[in-house]
């Protein structure tokens, strides 16, 4: 299915190559206002093209509201939105109609969809069906900010290039991390990104590809949100960011680290500051039991090399049922990283929402 959510419902549509894809948001409240300026801005961090090692098809990504608005707010009625693909070079695709791409959807669409689905750019599998998530997400996020609630993101990781975490700055740090929504390579160190560039323009020209990690933050949350069990705050942010192509690792807080320390190490100490409680770490990520406890929600994802390259790689030519090889043409991301951010802050804005409606 193609559904998401509790007390607000997003069905969202469409191929890569097809004519649009978009998005219905269910459950807004009337009256609520849309920034369209906001909402512009927030797409832009993930359009194409913005570098020399982002695939070169730009498309406009223009939105097109189709019901639920009115006069600069919506209606109540279900708001439905779609952007338009107008920048497509469908012929790149015709040679993957028999020869598998590695590490893409291809072999087991083409098995559960009986052949019928859409090749063309990855079609309802591709990465650009994330859009109508962001413009989602910007509508969260706008409504999240009136109540104070902020979402941060940064590359955490690119090979060795490593960056510091969100779990090393205490919350009044928060203003370090305004900028981070104004750059293409966004680091907390800003020193990491001369240095990334000229890796990242360097497998661009070998014809390769690199993934990376990401680090997102949400702050001023309230305590509580989540259930126990299958409903907690983990499981809702996991079930979204694995609705992301490329997204294949996850964690909160420390994550894996656990398995490197002892029970003291782990604990986060609570203390007292200005009546309130606190920890003194934040090892969880600000999730226990899966609630949220008021402390920073941390949480880190691993996105995988985008899995179109230029280099001749193995393959399998299901027409005639041997092996073969493959050498894909067409426009793509030598890194994904950069474009995936603003994704990952829509689907953290988008399932705080859906809690505290």
């Amino acid at each position: 299915m193609n559904t998401w959510g509790t007390k607000i419902r997003l069905s969202i549509f469409g191929e890569s190559h097809g004519e649009a894809l978009g998005i219905v948001i269910d459950g807004l409240e009337a009256g609520t206002k849309l920034n369209l300026e906001n909402i512009n801005k927030f797409i832009d961090r993930r359009r194409a093209g913005k570098s020399s090692f982002t695939t070169s098809r730009k498309e406009k990504d223009e939105f097109r509201i189709l019901s639920g608005y009115k006069d600069g707010h919506t209606t109540g009625a279900p708001l439905c939105v779609i952007f338009e693909n107008t920048n497509t070079q469908s012929k790149d695709y015709e040679n993957l109609k028999i020869l598998l791409r590695p590490n893409h959807a291809d072999y087991p669409a083409a098995i559960k969809f009986k052949g019928f689905n859409d090749i063309r750019g990855g079609g309802h599998f591709s990465g650009r069906i994330t859009l109508a998530l962001t413009f989602a997400g910007a509508v969260a996020m706008d409504i999240l900010e009136e109540k104070g609630i902020k979402i941060f993101s940064h590359i955490k990781k690119i090979l060795d290039i490593k960056d510091k975490s969100f779990l090393e700055f205490k919350e009044v740090d928060i203003d370090k991390f305004k900028n981070l929504k104004e750059s293409s390579l966004a680091f907390i160190e800003d020193d990491l990104e001369t240095k990334t560039k000229e890796l990242l323009e360097k497998i661009k020209l070998s014809g390769n590809s690199v993934g990376g990690e990401i680090e997102c933050a949400c702050y001023n949350l309230p305590v509580g949100l989540g259930s126990p069990f299958f409903d907690s705050l983990e499981s809702k942010i996991s079930h979204l960011a694995f609705s992301v192509p490329a997204v294949k690792g996850i964690q909160f807080g420390i994550g894996f680290d656990f398995s490197n320390i002892l029970g003291s190490e782990a604990n986060d100490l609570y203390y007292l500051e200005d009546d309130k409680i606190k920890t003194k770490t934040n090892n969880n990520g600000g999730i226990l039991g899966g609630l949220s406890t008021g402390m920073p929600l941390v949480f880190s994802v691993v996105i995988k090399p985008t899995p179109s390259i230029s280099i001749e790689q193995e393959t399998v030519n299901i027409k005639e049922m041997k092996n073969d090889i493959l050498k894909i043409s067409g426009r793509h991301d030598a890194c994904i990283v950069p474009r995936v951010m603003p994704v990952i802050e829509a689907i953290t804005a988008l399932t705080i929402l859906d809690e505290i409606l």
